[in-house]
């Protein structure tokens, strides 16, 4: 599988993750991972943060370990910015909103997490702010900047609003997939961070054809 470099130097790597692959080995998989295809050439490449199997976009990697530990600072003190478009299920009411809602693990599943009432174990703060990019009909396509990076958290506080994001068999199972759209409406379109010589340097990723334009 290509996979497209979209920023380049000698301490870190922007890619452009294409959906249906896991960023790193899994215990329950044999497949390719994203590290798999870019440890030969890159033997001290490291994970810096995920993006779930289904979601497509820009994803940040360190060559080394002095730039993982300089990226994940930038993480861990929300100095990177994230901004994610998807597609919902329903009319989203609000042009604009902010859920602030801890999430913890759904008593039910050991797959998903929960945010609100019947989350279990830790509660870890999640912050979500999202803005209406256009209505469509039954659907709102919407630009989603997650200020905290919890595991699923997009998809979490999407159905937590009762508005899942379309195609996500985990937190939107029972709903069809809109005509046109075969994997989950989550994409990754760009990050900001600073490298290793104090320079900003935002990454855009090419919009999946299926999304509004």
């Amino acid at each position: 599988m290509k996979i497209k470099v979209l920023y380049e130097d000698k301490d870190m790597l922007a890619i452009e993750k294409p959906s249906g692959i896991l960023v790193h080995p899994d215990k329950r998989s044999k497949e390719k991972t994203i590290l798999d295809l870019f440890i030969k050439k890159y033997p001290k490449l490291e994970i810096v943060h995920r993006l779930d199997r289904e979601t497509s976009g820009v994803m940040l990697l360190a060559k080394n370990q002095k730039a993982h530990e300089f990226l994940k600072s930038q993480f861990i003190n929300r100095e990177i910015k994230k901004v994610y478009h998807a597609i919902v299920s329903g009319s989203v009411r609000l042009d604009r909103g902010v859920i602030n809602k801890p999430i913890g693990r759904s008593p039910k599943d050991f797959r998903r997490w929960l945010a609100g009432r019947g989350a279990r174990g830790e509660l870890r703060e999640a912050i979500t702010e999202y803005k209406v990019l256009k209505r469509l009909k039954n659907y709102t396509y919407l630009e989603v900047r997650p200020k905290t990076g919890r595991t699923h958290q997009i998809r979490v506080h999407m159905k937590y609003i009762n508005h899942p994001i379309v195609c996500d068999s985990l937190y939107n199972p029972d709903n069809p997939c809109p005509k046109g759209i075969t994997r989950m409406a989550l994409h990754a379109k760009s990050i900001e961070f600073k490298n290793l010589s104090g320079k900003i340097i935002k990454i855009e990723s090419k919009l999946p054809k299926f999304f509004p334009k």
